[in-house]
């Protein structure tokens, strides 16, 4: 009888044992590639990198990095305000259009939602490359397919690429064309998962389509909605060969983007130190952004559970 605490406790040892050898290998991973280069980036930028006959020689330089970002790096800034731009525009249409073509998708035959699944998720698997180089052709201003259309109707062309009116919104509409299938994906499995016994309850008590889309179906898919969302918006901030393949950042700073400024800091420039405090401030934002969108998905779910 007195043997069984013993033999729970040496259970509990070797269950805790296992969890840990379990999760040792994940663990050791995630602190090489993700936390170890952070604590490097942190480093580096509190110092000036000079290359001296093939070595780095790393001097302390303080925040000295930090001062120049925030007062002298107008370029950097005015990525992040085109980056901003270019997220919320961006996002919105893709939320707006991805979540009206899994609406269009649902309410299909089964035959053609086959058909317009697989027409809706062609852009995204087309490579960035391939995508860059089509629409360089299709918005090119001597002889872009746009421009030809344009001259059929009388119309003056444009530079959408050279111009700095049109350059980032020429960048906005390609990216909501990539990416608007990844929100319709997302969004039309939200809707696949919803209970249908919900919907027949409700013919009762909505009139038309319309409401029971705004009193039904979007408070229902609202997680799923702040979900695709957040993914969404953090990963526009991330955004670089759309502007690396047509734009190149130009014309001027019309399209530079906070990645593309880090990129020619980082290796065109070779300032290191300075590239790495644009990354820090840059993955404190980003970092910014997740913690709100996980602590509004996770009030949505407790207001929910409440109600």
């Amino acid at each position: 009888m007195a043997t069984r605490p013993l033999d729970a406790a040496r259970i509990e040892r070797a269950n805790l044992w296992w969890r840990i050898g379990s999760l040792a290998p994940a663990i050791i991973i995630l602190a090489a590639l993700s936390i170890w280069p952070v604590f490097n980036l942190a480093y580096l930028s509190l110092a000036d990198v000079d290359w001296v006959s093939g070595a780095a020689v790393v001097n302390f330089v303080g925040l000295q990095n930090f001062q120049e970002l925030f007062t002298g790096e107008p370029v950097y800034w005015a990525g992040v305000r085109n980056t901003t731009v270019f997220a919320v525009c961006a996002v919105t249409l893709q939320m707006i259009f991805g979540f009206t073509m899994a609406l269009a998708v649902r309410r299909a035959s089964k035959l053609g939602r086959g058909l317009l699944t697989a027409i809706f998720l062609l852009p995204i698997v087309i490579p960035p490359i391939v995508i860059g180089a089509m629409w360089r052709l299709l918005l090119g201003r001597d002889f872009g397919m746009v421009n030809f259309l344009f001259s059929l109707v009388g119309l003056p062309q444009v530079d959408w690429l050279g111009d700095p009116r049109f350059a980032l919104m020429s960048v906005i509409i390609v990216d909501v064309w990539h990416w608007t299938p990844f929100v319709f994906l997302l969004t039309l499995a939200g809707l696949e998962s919803l209970d249908q016994e919900v919907f027949d309850a409700a013919k009762l008590d909505v009139k038309n389509r319309w409401q029971e889309l705004r009193y039904i179906t979007i408070p229902l898919m609202m997680p799923t909605i702040l979900i695709t969302l957040a993914f969404r918006m953090i990963l526009s901030f991330k955004v670089f060969d759309e502007i690396y393949l047509l734009t190149g950042g130009g014309p001027g700073t019309a399209t530079e983007v906070i990645n593309f400024s880090i990129n020619r800091v980082f290796f065109a420039q070779d300032r290191v130190g300075m590239g790495s405090a644009m990354s820090l401030v840059t993955i404190a934002g980003v970092a910014g952004m997740i913690v709100f969108a996980n602590t509004v998905v996770r009030r949505r779910r407790k207001l929910r559970a409440e109600a």
